[in-house]
Formats: C-alpha cells, structure tokens, sequence
C-alpha cells in the first residue's frame, strides 16, 4: 500500500470496487479514505475516479465516513461534479451535523465553482481538515528511502528534517520539489526506437518533460499532461504560465495540496538547527516566494502555514523568507488576520532591533501594495451594480483602512522605543507615500492621512530628506483629495465608504501647521497637536521666528550655504536677511538642491502674489 513512485489509477478503481460487497467493517473504511488522502499526489490519473464521484459523496450519510470523504472530495472536485443536488444534501447535513469544518470546507470549494448555487454565507477558516497521517507518510519516505536505486534517482515529495540522518543523506536541491514527470510519459514514451511525434501519434497528451519554449506552450496547451506531482511546476516557467492562463481550479487545488504536505507536516522549520537542511529549505521559501511573484498571486497554503509557525517564529531563522510569505498573504478580513498573523508579529516587532522594524514595515508596505492591486483589479469586473457587492466592497475599503491605521499604531510606537530613529522614519513615510496616491492610483475610495505622532516627527525633523519626503507626501495627499472631492461633485454623491469630512480636516490641521513651520512662522495655532509651552519650557521662547523655510533645522545648513555662495562679501552670516529678493533666490536655490518634493508642496499649497515677501503668503485650506 505504500508506494514507491506513483500508484496506478486501476488499482484505486479495484479498491473501491470492494467497497461495495458489504463485508468491509467501518474501521477498514475510515483507513481506506485516509489512505486516499496521503496518497492522492501519488496516483497517476484520476479521471475514472472522478467517475466514482457519486459513490464517493453517498458515502457522506455515514457519521463516521463524513469527515474523511469530505477531504477526498474536497481534492477530487471539479466544477463539473457540482450539482444543485449535492448542494441541497450537504446543507441538509450542515442542518443534522451542524456546522462542521469538513462540510463548510466542501460547501465553500462548492461555492467557489458555482457561486450561483449557494446564497449563505460561510465562514472562511484557515484549517478545515485535521492531518492525521504523519506517520504514514514518514513510512513512505522511509519505504522510498529503502527502494532507492543510483539511476534513475526516484520522485521525491517530502522531506522533513526530522528523519534526515546526518553523515550519511545529505539533502539536494531537488529534494523538496519533484523533478517534471508526467505518469503516462514515464510508462510509454522512452521505449526504445519510439521519438516524440510517434508517442504524440499515439497519445494525445503533450508530455512536459519536452516543453522547452513559450510558443510550444501555445501549440499545446490543448493537450498538455501536467506532472504526476504538482510541486514540479514551482521550478519550471512554463508551467506557471500554463496554470495562469488555463481557468482550471482543480490544478491549483492539487498545487496547495501539495504544498500543505510539505509546509505544513514535513518541514518543521522552525526546529531546523542544521546549517545544510536550513539552507535547502531557505532554498525552498524562495523559489515559492519567486512563483507567487510570477502568479502575482499569494498561496492559500503559504498563509496557513504562517498561521501555524508565526507563534513559533524567532524572528530570525529564515527572516527575509518568512516576511515576503507575509507580503503575500492573500487577501482577507483584517479582523480575522489581526489575531492569527498581525499579533504574533506585533510582539517580535516591539522587542527587536530598528532593522527588523525597518523589515517589517518593508513588508508591511509590500502586502499593502499586492491587496491593492488584487482589489484595484477586480473593480474593473464589477461593472453591473448590485447591492451585495458594495457590501462587499465596504467591506475591502474597511480591511485597507484597518491595515493602513494598524501600521500607523505599530510606526507610532516604534519611533518612540528607538528614540525618534531617522532611519525606522524613513520607512515609515515610504509606506505612507503609497498610502496617499490610493485614490488616483488604485481608483479606490480611500484616503487616509498618518497619525499626528508621524506627522509632527517628521515636520521637526532634523533630516532635510525627511522633510523633503513629508512635504512630497503632503502634495500627493492635496492631489487625492482634490480629485475625489471633484469626483464627487461631478456626480453629485457622497462615497459612502471611506471620505468624509473629518478626512479633509485632518489634512487641513496638517496643511495649516506645515505652512506655519515654513512659510509664515506662526506654526501651531490654537486646537494644534502640540501646545506652544512646550517650546518655552524647552528654551526655545521665540518659536515663532525659529520655524520657517530659512530658519527650520532640516534647512538651517542650507540657508548658511546659501549666503556663503551668494554673498561671500558679507563678514558676518546672518540669516534673518533673508528676505524680499534673497527669499525667491533662496526658494530657487533649495529647489536646485534636489528639494523636490518641498518645491511641489509649495508650488501646490501656497498661493502667493508675490515672491518677494513672506507676509503677502496665504495658504490655501479650501478643501471642503
């Protein structure tokens, strides 16, 4: 029963067979569909099981049975097998059993092929099915072991660095993922005296072990036999095209499948202590996190694999690894993520140095970015109005929001326990600044400005390019705003999601104290953030002439320079003479700096009549 390298569809068909002549007691059963499930990757095709699909799901009236045919069905399913009527007998058993994770898991993949089927709703778990055969499939790697031969080297599915023995097996590099097999080329085609064009004369499938080239793909993805073991089309580019383009949701199926049983049961990472099998299995993180790039899509298994480890994780081991798998987890409820995923990491953030912080606002941005782009696209497809999903929609628009304000309480807090760190600052802003261009970039109703604990960091910073990088922020925020408010008043609606007035006011407060700090030196009015006694008891009594473009101390050193350039006759360096004519020099000399995004915050915000004097500058807050 344990098999050395695939297991013939047949013998499957003649197994089931004696299934129905009654003399199979309950326990035998229950092992036989257990064994279906450990070795599901192994059997070579699946087409007349698939015949069998209605015996399979009779088998669900048996309590016992219920739970383990569930899981085979669950990897057995096509779009074809949901029928109306096994609809109705699953919710009838929902309705006997009550909610159970295997039948919510099986109504889901249901829904999932037919949405039009099911009307209720059900609840996304990360774990629908207990895996109750690790030591069957340790048994089949110690049998493959065993059978081992020189040449050919057989397939290999798991390795788990538990029953790795050192000094006499050391892991390759192909050890985790199979090599490109496909079951009826294995059997057929490498007999003697036969080439391609008599195997495919014989059989219509086109076998991957000879695709080579992207218009071969195209020639034959009609007729391509994909690989016994599905973890094979990770190493091969071809392949991921094939499983982009071809709408087969069996196949990606199969692939978190396989992945389940390598992420989840065989590599226990987080106990690796070996420098060679750490280094296969950082190997392994990679080349997943270079195909979920090349899908441009996370893997289900991938996420729930961090689920699992994230509690267990040392935020060293596999660093870089590990936070990319983050910055790809696929889209969902923030409420439901915030315990299993965001928590976990919280913690490790807190307690570890700057640069970690800095990895993981990284990452953080990252992911941000890729729920972006998924709801940004799928949008696009919402072109007929329908109630249900703007509730969905509100829905997303809400997880963004809860995800941008979660990251500015983890930014808010960081920057006070590393003391004000210009390096963690600039992380933080460059996460902001794919924040403020969702609206025009993503065409998704949502702006939301950073915390005051951000903003009034970096406007008294003493660092000219995070100054630079805020008044940047600052400009593409008054760009969002504007577009949405024009936006709104073109089609005379309010969005009902995200944009309300206390948005604008938020970015009014922030304009009104940024031109006070650099343009009219009368930072901080009444209502503001920070109260102006703090500069008294501080030292700093005349606040108000130490805080505008020429005296700031992100742009002290560049008013000195200036003077000393332009005016090298002078003896002494004053720069409170700074003004009329030497105001616009100065304003044209910070902007020749590389000053840029100071230059389109100006240009933007200030409306001016004259740039020969600072008094004669208004800001304008006409945003609501």
């Amino acid at each position: 029963m344990i098999p050395a390298t695939v297991i013939s569809e047949d013998s499957v068909v003649k197994a089931v067979s004696w299934l129905c002549v009654g003399k199979c007691c309950g326990s035998t059963k229950v092992l036989f569909y257990r064994w279906l499930v450990a070795v599901f990757d192994f059997i070579d095709h699946k087409e007349k099981i698939n015949l069998l699909y209605g015996f399979f799901f009779a088998s669900l009236q048996d309590d016992g049975l219920c739970p383990y045919v569930c899981h085979f069905l669950y990897l057995l399913t096509k779009k074809e097998n949901v029928k109306p009527f096994r609809v109705r007998k699953l919710l009838d058993l929902q309705a006997k059993m009550g909610r159970q994770p295997h039948l919510q898991a099986l109504l889901l993949l249901y829904k999932f092929f037919v949405p039009t089927l099911i009307s209720i709703s059900l609840p996304k778990k990360k774990i629908y099915f207990k895996n109750s055969e690790n030591l069957w499939k340790t048994a089949l790697i110690a049998v493959r072991q065993r059978n081992q031969r020189p040449s050919p080297e057989p397939l290999k599915l798991m390795l788990g660095p538990a029953i790795v023995r050192p000094g006499k097996r050391k892991w390759k590099a192909h050890s985790l993922i199979p090599v490109l097999n496909s079951s009826s080329h294995s059997k057929e085609y490498g007999k003697k005296g036969m080439n391609v064009s008599d195997y495919l004369s014989s059989n219509r499938s086109f076998p991957v072990e000879k695709l080579r080239s992207f218009p071969q793909l195209l020639q034959n993805i009609h007729c391509l036999e994909l690989p016994s073991q599905m973890g094979a089309v990770l190493n091969n580019s071809l392949l991921l095209h094939y499983i982009n383009c071809v709408k087969d949701d069996s196949i990606l199926l199969r692939l978190y499948h396989w992945l389940s049983q390598i992420l989840q049961d065989e590599c226990i990472w987080y106990k690796v202590n070996n420098y060679e099998q750490r280094k296969e299995f950082t190997n392994f993180l990679d080349t997943l996190i270079r195909a979920q790039c090349f899908l441009q899509e996370g893997f289900c298994s991938c996420e729930t694999f961090l689920y699992k480890s994230l509690p267990l994780w040392d935020g060293f081991c596999c660093r870089s690894q590990f936070l990319q798998l983050v910055s790809w987890v696929p889209f969902s409820s923030f409420s439901e993520m915030k315990p299993v995923i965001f928590d976990h990491l919280a913690q490790l953030f807190f307690t570890s140095t700057v640069y970690f912080k800095c990895s993981v606002l990284e990452s953080l941005k990252e992911l941000l970015q890729n729920w972006l782009l998924w709801l940004s696209m799928d949008i696009d497809k919402k072109t007929v109005p329908d109630s249900s999903l703007e509730t969905t929609f509100g829905g997303f628009m809400n997880s963004l929001s809860q995800l941008i304000h979660y990251v500015g309480w983890l930014s808010t807090n960081a920057m006070r326990l590393e003391s004000n760190s210009t390096l963690l600052l600039h992380f933080v802003l460059d996460f902001y600044e794919k924040v403020c261009d969702i609206y025009i970039n993503y065409n998704l109703p949502l702006v939301v400005v950073f915390p005051p604990g951000i903003f009034y960091l970096a406007l008294l910073s003493l660092d000219s390019s995070i100054l630079n990088q805020l008044c940047y922020i600052m400009h593409r925020y008054r760009k969002n705003l504007t577009a949405a408010k024009k936006h709104e008043l073109i089609l005379k609606t309010k969005s009902e999601f995200i944009f309300n007035n206390k948005t604008y006011e938020e970015y009014n407060h922030y304009l009104t104290a940024m031109v006070g700090c650099l343009w009219t030196s009368n930072p901080f009015q009444k209502g503001s953030y920070i109260d102006s006694k703090v500069f008294t008891k501080i030292g700093v009594e005349n606040h108000k002439n130490s805080l505008n473009l020429v005296q700031h101390p992100a742009l002290l050193s560049y008013s000195v320079s200036f003077l000393l350039q332009k005016f090298p006759e002078e003896r002494t360096v004053d720069v409170s003479s700074i003004q009329g004519k030497k105001w616009s020099w100065y304003l044209d000399y910070l902007f020749s700096e590389g000053l840029q995004g100071l230059k389109l915050f100006i240009r933007s915000s200030i409306h001016h009549s004259s740039v020969s004097s600072s008094k004669s500058i208004n800001p304008m807050i006409n945003m609501k």
